[in-house]
């Protein structure tokens, strides 16, 4: 993976063309950094923001720099060199072919050996209620199932050391292990979300309004220890759903 240490996010202006509040957010290797804001608040704006690795050339005017240098121009239009990948909730794979070739495919075309394959496979499977197997068809998978696959992938395949993920809240998959399986193996992680486990795992997490940065807050002891509390209940919730998913009766109490 190409050794990103550090992703700046400098600010533009809002949809009034006011400056934006925060004028600068260094972001760090191995960091989960939130972005909450109410619908239409300019989360999407910032995200295709990275994406695109902007320049002032968006409407939003902000600057992302890369290890706090103009990335060059040859990583923002040769898709070989991308630095960032993407997660979104609604993802399908259109290629009629394996889980095992499309895996094999992927790591031949990283110069990597067909060995991560399993491993893959093995951490994808963490992700999701819906075992995959390796002659699983991608098209038949569900969207569960891709986005699994799909973050077990960047994980460990990917050479993507910056990792964008959109509302992945309802994906169907355990969305606190995906967190921290990206986070761990070194990726910058940058997640929009409205869900309060989310958001509360992050160290910080930036704040939308009228499409400009308003706030950066650091979450506190006390919000972690929230947020400790409430995956509990989203990991009895999620138990459950398996539970009903299986045809199996709901025993206990609520």
């Amino acid at each position: 993976m190409r050794d990103v240490i550090t992703l700046t996010i400098l600010g533009g202006v809002n949809k009034d063309g006011i400056t934006e509040s925060i004028d600068r957010i260094e972001v760090n290797k191995g960091e989960i950094i939130g972005i909450v804001g109410p619908t239409g608040s300019g989360k999407s704006t910032l995200i295709d923001d990275i994406e695109q690795l902007a320049r002032g050339d968006t409407s939003s005017g902000r600057h992302i720099l890369i290890n706090g240098e103009v990335p060059d121009t040859s990583i923002r239009v040769d898709p070989r060199l991308k630095l960032v990948a993407q997660l979104s909730q609604k993802m399908h794979f259109l290629a009629d072919m394996t889980v095992e070739d499309f895996l094999i495919m992927h790591a031949r075309s990283r110069g990597k050996g067909p060995g991560l394959v399993h491993r893959v496979l093995e951490l994808a499977n963490t992700l999701t209620g819906e075992p995959i197997a390796l002659h699983h068809h991608l098209t038949a998978l569900s969207g569960g199932q891709s986005r699994s696959l799909m973050t077990a992938d960047i994980a460990v395949i990917s050479d993507s050391p910056v990792v964008l993920i959109d509302e992945i809240e309802n994906a169907g998959i355990r969305k606190q292990e995906a967190l921290e399986l990206l986070a761990c193996e070194g990726k910058i992680v940058i997640v929009v979300t409205h869900d309060p486990v989310l958001a509360l795992m992050a160290t910080r997490r930036i704040v939308m309004k009228n499409g400009g940065m308003v706030d950066v807050i650091t979450t506190s002891s006390r919000e972690q220890h929230v947020c400790c509390k409430i995956a509990e209940v989203d990991n009895w919730l999620l138990s459950l759903r398996e539970t009903i998913r299986r045809g199996d009766i709901v025993e206990g109490t609520v």
